[in-house]
């Protein structure tokens, strides 16, 4: 991963190979936003008219190149735009930074060190920035062949593409700072993981079904030091999983439910979260129509999501329990595939009519959520690449949020807009469960059509343990970007909501959640 510093040199006399200055929409034209000061000086204090000169309108994401000035160390500014300037008195938004971080160390490719000269008033802003940078700068080359270096030795990636930034310094910075030093470290830890479950989720089902995802659980717990339990598809059948065992059935690759778990000897709380782990979704009996079937090795996000967190909280040292249950399956269509209208007898005891095999990870959710139930946490949430429904009612950038406990889905949404994960509460209506009455089982595993997003989320209701405060996060639109890159947000896995069960833990740790 690029390797992130903290400098308290200037942004002009910082020996690096590009300087990124933050430029923004002013009343009367484009701005230079505070960090350029001392570029902007090596301009003779035209630094902005230049940027207008070449196009520049200072656009949130807009990245405009040009040659440095005498008297700057580095021989390439690098502009990105912030978008409107904030009023007088008022520093930009976290989620502004990161994302202008995200487009500069894109931009960069290939280049061995940045300076990165952007607005850095706290540690807050420190923390975005390189949250950025490094999210920015991630690329997945593993299945690429090797390709030649670069100019001046800037190593290249696979396929002839650029290798990514290799060094982001922060300018402005305070390196010996303890609040400034613990958050840069904090947005290491975390952008690493993020990057891990990018790296998962982009991996090809052929070489991660649920086997090969939880032997990485257990790589990782060992390297950690958390806490790790594999239940094969013997031990899941001894205990009746049948929801797992349903939906894995039609695959050659069986079923696992993992267990990974953080634990603290000062711990008051314990947080259960629960990841959606389909390695590939094919539909099953239920066939996906043609072109939607591309892209389902991502329908493990949930899981990836969780795993990082996990991970997160045991880098971080959170004085919480964190127990992370990736609940993996592959749902494929073959002679041995459960069949629409058949009936599963869930590890709850539960029975459920199958009408639609494409409707699986709730079937996987349920089992993990009664399971997780049994240790009688004080929150659960889980975390799933569920319905389309989601997708077409808030888009591809924002995941929606139900949950049993009012104040704790609204807790989450905050939470997320806190850092930068763009969510919306949603409702669950109780007349919407009558859908799901079965003539011949306790329950269907479908519904009514309209709001099929809320009633995923009320079939998962049914499997939670009595008096357990839950929230479900439905990912399906921004964990998987097949558009062009933008911001700090790469083509391909996103690592959707590990910010966001990050900060719950951290939040629930500090005693802020009740």
């Amino acid at each position: 991963m690029t390797a992130l510093t903290l400098s308290t040199s200037s942004a002009a006399t910082l020996r690096a190979d590009a300087v990124v200055v933050g430029v923004a929409k002013g009343a009367k034209g484009v701005v230079a936003a505070p960090g350029a000061e001392t570029v902007d000086k090596a301009f003779g204090g035209k630094l902005a008219a230049v940027l207008e000169t070449l196009g520049a309108s200072g656009a949130e994401g807009e990245v405009t190149k040009l040659p440095a000035a005498d008297g700057l160390k580095a021989p390439v500014v690098l502009a990105v735009g912030l978008g409107e300037a904030p009023a007088k008195g008022d520093g930009y938004a976290a989620e502004t930074l990161r994302r202008a971080a995200g487009s500069a160390a894109r931009a960069l490719a290939g280049t061995k060190k940045a300076a990165f000269a952007l607005p850095v008033e706290d540690a807050e802003a420190a923390a975005a920035v390189g949250e950025g940078a490094l999210l920015g700068a991630y690329t997945f080359t593993t299945y690429r062949s090797n390709g030649a270096q670069g100019a001046k030795g800037a190593k290249k990636a696979d396929n002839g593409k650029s290798a990514p930034l290799a060094e982001a310094a922060i300018v402005g910075a305070k390196p010996r700072d303890k609040e400034f030093k613990a958050a840069v470290e904090r947005a290491q830890a975390l952008a690493a993981e993020i990057n891990r479950a990018r790296d998962l989720i982009n991996m090809p089902s052929n070489d991660l079904d649920p086997k090969a995802f939880a032997a990485q659980a257990q790589a990782a717990a060992k390297e950690f030091g958390l806490k790790v339990e594999v239940l094969d598809e013997k031990a899941l059948k001894k205990g009746g999983y049948g929801g797992l065992l349903g939906v894995g059935q039609g695959s050659e690759a069986p079923p696992r439910l993992v267990r990974i778990a953080h634990t603290h000897a000062k711990a008051k709380k314990t947080l259960a979260l629960v990841g959606k782990g389909i390695t590939y979704d094919s539909g099953g009996i239920s066939l996906k129509p043609a072109g939607h079937n591309e892209t389902m090795k991502c329908d493990m996000s949930g899981a990836a999501a969780v795993f990082a967190a996990v991970v997160t909280a045991a880098k971080l040292g959170l004085e919480v329990n964190v127990t992370g249950w990736l609940a993996l399956a592959e749902n494929m269509p073959s002679g041995s595939a459960t069949r629409p209208g058949d009936v599963l007898t869930m590890y709850s005891g539960k029975t459920v009519e199958v009408l639609n095999t494409d409707a699986e990870g709730r079937l996987v959710l349920a089992d993990a959520l009664t399971r997780a139930s049994e240790e009688s946490p004080d929150a659960i949430v889980d975390v799933a690449t569920l319905t389309g429904a989601m997708v077409l009612a808030l888009g591809n950038r924002t995941f929606g949020i139900m949950g049993n406990d009012d104040a704790f889905r609204t807790s989450i949404h905050e939470i997320a807009e806190e850092v930068g994960e763009q969510s919306w509460p949603m409702p669950m209506p109780s007349e919407l469960r009558k859908g799901m009455d079965s003539p011949i089982a306790d329950i269907a595993n479908m519904g009514e059509r309209m709001g099929g997003g809320l009633v995923a989320g009320l079939f998962l209701k049914e499997f939670v343990g009595e008096g357990i405060t839950w929230a479900h996060l439905d990912i399906a639109g921004p964990a998987f970007h097949e558009g062009a890159p933008w911001g700090y947000t790469p083509k391909g896995g996103t690592g959707s909501a590990v910010r966001t069960l990050v900060r719950l833990a951290e939040r629930t740790a500090a005693g802020d959640l009740g």
